[in-house]
């Protein structure tokens, strides 16, 4: 049956997505204002199908810790279902992403018109500007910033390695910094068709204090989502090997 679920979902994922990207032509072309709540209609439609055909709950505490402007959150990255929860859980969020997103057909144009923020991995400097400047554009439009520090998408329960684009972002603008913990690879796994029944839990923790250097808030993070986890029974993340 939790197969016979999640095919459907994932049929019904496809459509959705293939029916609201030709319906965001409009929008492209004559609305662009509308593009962040038209995304969000697109998101949360998804979840909802999640839930109601994958039998998947979400359970969001700790929402007392979000500001009611801009921020930084350092959300735990284990499955696509991170990429979609977020655009329904605050008003204004903007996603860092890999610029590769945009390739996708239908959905790709939508989201650096609804302001998601594109990453060229392998620009260096210049990447680092263009990303500098795209988040003054989103802390100047009270936007909520979602970034996975981790880079990729990593198990639940697996060491913790964490790249230092956040500690950018943190020295440049000064928002807040807002650690959050999941256990979302539990139900869906990285790169799965499958999706297990459960309750997906979301952990938003209290802000980092301000002004860490990138060698004091690395590990800050880390230690907040390991607290996270262990007070909220999440799978830890295990120490790193020493080599």
């Amino acid at each position: 049956m939790t197969i016979l679920r999640a095919l459907v979902f994932n049929l019904y994922f496809v459509l959705l997505t293939i029916v609201m990207g030709i319906g965001a032509f409009p929008i492209r072309l004559f609305a662009p204002r509308l593009a962040l709540g038209y995304a969000k209609m697109w998101t949360g439609l998804t979840l909802r199908g999640l839930q109601h055909i994958c039998n998947i709950k979400i359970e969001v505490s700790g929402r007392e810790h979000l500001p009611h402007g801009p921020c930084l959150l350092a959300c735990q990255h284990q499955s696509e279902f991170d990429t979609l929860v977020w655009m329904n859980l605050v008003p204004r969020p903007t996603y860092v992403m890999k610029r590769e997103l945009e390739r996708i057909p239908l959905v790709g144009p939508m989201l650096r018109l609804s302001g998601m923020i594109p990453v060229d991995r392998d620009g260096k400097a210049k990447a680092l500007r263009a990303l500098l400047a795209a988040t003054d554009a989103a802390v100047a439009d009270q936007r909520q910033i979602i970034i996975f520090p981790e880079g990729t998408r990593t198990a639940p329960g697996a060491p913790i390695s964490l790249q230092p684009g956040i500690a950018a972002l943190s020295t440049h603008t000064g928002l807040p910094v807002i650690p959050v913990a999941t256990d979302a690879g539990l139900h869906w796994k990285r790169n799965a068709l499958i999706k297990q029944p459960g309750t997906i839990h979301i952990v938003i923790g209290h802000p980092l204090p301000a002004g860490l250097r990138r060698a004091q808030l690395l590990p800050a993070i880390g230690d907040a989502w390991r607290h996270l986890c262990t007070d909220n029974g999440l799978p830890v993340p295990a120490p790193r090997e020493r080599v």
